[in-house]
């Protein structure tokens, strides 16, 4: 373990404690820096401080730093939930709470360990540390993906990714009773300049372009089941669509706001990547998969239908998700 000691000057009085640390260690990324204030690695005056603390003339910062993690990715025994699997793909239903591969703040516990764990033929397809990984999910989302299992699937199912045949579509309830039935936001994303760890709409030439298309299921007074198509698969791409447009999805307090109340216990977001279609890598054949709604997500919509029913005033869509 590193530790470094450092001494707040006058001329960096006021600034942000994770962008000052980005700049007085350059060798660490910001991520890096804003992961170890996560993990309390970084005191000031002796206490664990926020990444958004203003710093003061004179404080006295220590940060911890752990060695780098290893280069290859130790396998981790993980229950998965396999909805198909042959020599070439393996498509995984995955549950909210778990990273798809290690990043910062996320060494260990891993979709891509699991993945190690249950096929150690993947060890060397992709990267060392994202054995396997073609597309992710974030961490709180649930759902349908799928990993490549053989060098010859990695580069079908990337080349797939990459000319947008890959068939992806998400239900969420989001908040906010959507007006048009259904619509398309076409916004470049890119880094928030604000805070680096989000996402944001940026104007033209500052962001990758981002499609994504969307269209009503069900309303409620206070809430909407939308269901989402991706032409693109940019981070973080749908919440931050949808929250562009005034909908963000329930319980997420990053693109949310943290007072926007959800009216029953939800683990996670009400996220669900319900569709998933892709070209196999040998057969050639079209393949098809889908998720039902889970638990979490059926039962916010069940306290959405019920209070719906008490005020007697139905507005459902007569479009209904499998």
């Amino acid at each position: 373990m590193e530790r470094k000691h450092l001494v707040v000057d006058r001329a960096s009085a006021g600034s942000r404690l994770d962008r000052w640390l980005a700049a007085a260690i350059p060798e660490q990324s910001r991520a890096r820096i804003q992961a170890l204030i996560a993990s309390a690695h970084v005191r000031v005056d002796g206490a664990a401080a926020k990444a958004s603390h203003r710093l003061r003339r004179g404080e006295r910062v220590e940060v911890d730093i752990p060695p780098p993690p290893p280069e290859t990715l130790e396998p981790e025994v993980i229950a998965l939930a396999v909805v198909h699997e042959d020599e070439h793909v393996l498509v995984l239903d995955k549950p909210p709470g778990i990273v798809v591969h290690p990043g910062a703040g996320h060494a260990r516990g891993t979709l891509a360990a699991a993945v190690l764990a249950h096929a150690p033929g993947v060890a060397g397809v992709g990267g060392p540390r994202r054995p396997g990984v073609v597309h992710r999910l974030d961490k709180d989302t649930s759902g349908l993906l799928v990993m490549a299992k053989s060098r010859l699937a990695y580069e079908a199912l990337t080349t797939q990714l990459a000319s947008r045949t890959v068939h992806r579509v998400y239900l969420s309830v989001v908040h906010g009773r959507v007006a048009a039935g259904e619509g398309t936001v076409d916004k470049p994303i890119g880094r928030d300049p604000r805070d680096r760890t989000r996402m944001a709409v940026r104007p033209a030439g500052q962001g990758r372009r981002a499609v994504t298309r969307w269209r009503v299921l069900e309303r409620f007074p206070q809430f909407t089941l939308v269901e989402a198509r991706l032409e693109t698969g940019r981070t973080h791409q749908i919440r931050v669509h949808l929250a562009s447009l005034g909908h963000p999805v329930a319980g997420d307090t990053t693109y949310g706001g943290r007072r926007r109340v959800v009216p029953t216990p939800l683990e996670g977001l009400a996220l669900h990547a319900a569709g998933l279609g892709f070209v196999h890598p040998v057969t050639q054949q079209r393949v098809e998969y889908s998720s039902p709604l889970p638990a979490r997500i059926e039962g916010l919509l069940s306290h959405l239908r019920h209070e719906a029913s008490r005020e007697m005033r139905p507005d459902r869509h007569t479009t209904r998700p499998k």
